[in-house]
């Protein structure tokens, strides 16, 4: 792994493209579009194709997103001693071949969509729309965060309609688990933006921690993380999961809670700890109690 984290090693074509759109991360949000696919197991039956074309989809759009960001900030990326090893601006990729790689996992996505049903297929531009625009988002917002956590809450909603091709009755079951997964990943992007505070603010980039300082931006990440584990049981409640479910969204409270030990304000050494490493466990962790107790309910 790189000291950025979430890249692989080496020089192969994939290696590179892996570390392009930090392939590893696409562990973070997976499991909730699987959840949301979960939750419809309890009104519909699911195929595995229908598991595998979300998996495909949802990690189509991801490239997509994370491709695109790359493309608009190479300049940005260039500039920051952070960033300045990633792949355009060490010339690990060429212009042409990001652009290449993010038409096709656009493509990709788009058929996806379309194999899945209707709904879907309508709704796709729409979603693919949303998240490049993230990419510009702190050009004019001080909440690029919450604009990310929508982007990803796409993720379990996606995974419900592919299934049933209709929205949740009752309605506020998928909008629970949008502003679960909304707030948790506001949250986290929050503490990824703490390193750039400076960086940031002299490139004239937006985000809540050049807007609010890190000490009240750490208080903001706690408020929509307090926000996260109320909306994820609401959601399980609504869409009829059940004991084990509920004791993953507990264990999900208390790797929250150990994240935020790891993060105070001025001392941001156990960042990569809390940010890639817990995130990852979290969304993980409520996916797997949720699957046992779809197993275990039957």
């Amino acid at each position: 792994m790189s000291a950025e984290g979430q890249t692989l090693a080496g020089e192969s074509l994939f290696a590179r493209y892996a570390s392009f759109v930090k392939l590893p991360h696409t562990l973070f949000a997976l499991p909730f579009a699987l959840l949301g696919v979960l939750a419809a197991s309890l009104e519909a039956g699911v195929r595995w194709q229908t598991v595998a074309v979300v998996v495909v989809a949802f990690s189509a759009a991801r490239w997509v997103a994370m491709g695109f960001n790359r493309i608009v900030d190479r300049g940005f990326d260039a500039r920051n001693p952070r960033t300045q090893g990633r792949e355009l601006p060490r010339g690990r990729l060429t212009l042409r071949q990001a652009w290449g790689s993010v038409l096709v996992a656009g493509t990709l996505f788009l058929a996806a969509a379309w194999f899945l049903n209707p709904l879907c297929f309508y709704l796709s531009p729409v979603a693919l729309g949303w998240i490049m625009l993230y990419s510009l988002s702190k050009r004019f917002t001080w909440w690029p965060h919450l604009w990310l956590g929508l982007s990803l809450a796409i993720a379990p909603v996606g995974g419900y309609l592919a299934v049933t091709g209709r929205w949740s009755e009752p309605w506020w079951v998928l909008v629970a688990v949008t502003v679960a997964v909304a707030t948790w990943v506001a949250g986290f992007d929050i503490f990824y933006a703490l390193p750039d505070e400076g960086f940031d603010r002299d490139a004239g980039l937006r985000s809540a921690v050049v807007r609010l300082g890190q000490a009240r931006s750490i208080l903001l990440a706690k408020v929509l993380h307090g926000v996260t584990i109320p909306a994820l049981a609401l959601f399980g409640w609504g869409a009829g999961f059940g004991a084990w479910y509920v004791a993953g969204v507990v264990a999900a409270a208390g790797i929250l809670a150990w994240e935020h030990q790891l993060v105070r304000p001025g001392d941001l050494s156990r960042l990569d700890t809390a940010f890639f490493t817990m995130n990852g466990v979290m969304s993980l962790t409520v996916f797997v109690f949720a699957l046992v107790d779809r197993l275990v309910g039957g």
